[in-house]
């Protein structure tokens, strides 16, 4: 029975690897680091009450995600939510400022865009095209099939090339 619960340097070795990973998908979710960090560190201390459980997960990762994932929707719609909204992270893109600068405008208006997609399809988007996340992995996380998933991405995809093309050929005839 000892060797099946966790101790503190196990569960560091388990959960570490993929602090980043949740502090995006946090971050992408809420509206500031402070708030990103707090979700982390409660879903870390989530998971260290439960650490007996954790070996038992065929993905820890994919678990925690979930976590992260509804920890953060549950803060959006509490009422201590009512100034948080979605927010973007920039990208490093290319050495060339003139580029960096036009590349961060791009990625900014793919995320001003993502934020209007159904919160469904955002995660999808997410966690596929930002995260790379496979499409098996992804409709375990949230409760899904890969068809549903794969129809929701097409879905996000579509509805962001549509904008985009809207915005660059405005007042072209």
């Amino acid at each position: 029975m000892a060797d099946l619960i966790m101790n503190q340097k196990e569960f560091l070795h388990t959960v570490l690897p993929f602090k980043d990973r949740l502090y995006r998908i946090a971050k992408r979710l809420l509206v500031s680091a402070d708030e990103a960090e707090d979700a982390v560190q409660e879903v870390f201390l989530k998971l260290w009450r439960g650490k007996q459980n954790i070996k038992k997960y065929r993905s820890p990762e994919a678990f925690a995600i979930t976590m992260t994932k509804n920890y953060c929707l549950d803060r959006l719609k509490s009422k201590q939510a009512g100034n948080m909204k979605i927010v973007h992270t920039n990208y490093k893109t290319s050495e060339n400022l003139e580029k960096k600068i036009e590349a961060n405008d791009g990625v900014a208006l793919v995320f001003k865009i993502m934020e209007n997609l159904p919160e469904q399809q955002r995660m999808i988007l997410q966690l596929r095209d930002v995260e790379e996340f496979e499409f098996a992995e992804i409709a375990k996380m949230l409760d899904s099939n890969e068809t549903a998933i794969r129809v929701g991405l097409s879905r996000a995809r579509k509805t962001v090339r549509e904008q985009l093309i809207k915005k660059h050929n405005y007042g072209i005839c």
